[in-house]
């Protein structure tokens, strides 16, 4: 895999959750080439780089 995803490999990890598209944490990291972990830590960390809908967390609700 290059640099960049082919947009194949990123549409076949995509799932419809509550009528969203969304990329599980893992399947990103997965995509970066690094831990989930190290992926959320860099969100966490760099929270004001990303869209405000980028990161949420499910609830049974």
């Amino acid at each position: 895999m290059s640099a960049t995803a082919p947009l194949e490999i990123v549409q076949e990890r995509i799932i419809v959750l509550r009528g969203r598209r969304v990329l599980i944490d893992r399947e990103l990291a997965a995509l970066y080439r690094v831990s989930t972990k190290r992926l959320n830590e860099q969100v966490r960390r760099n929270r004001r780089r990303f869209p405000d809908d980028f990161v949420f967390q499910l609830t049974r609700e």
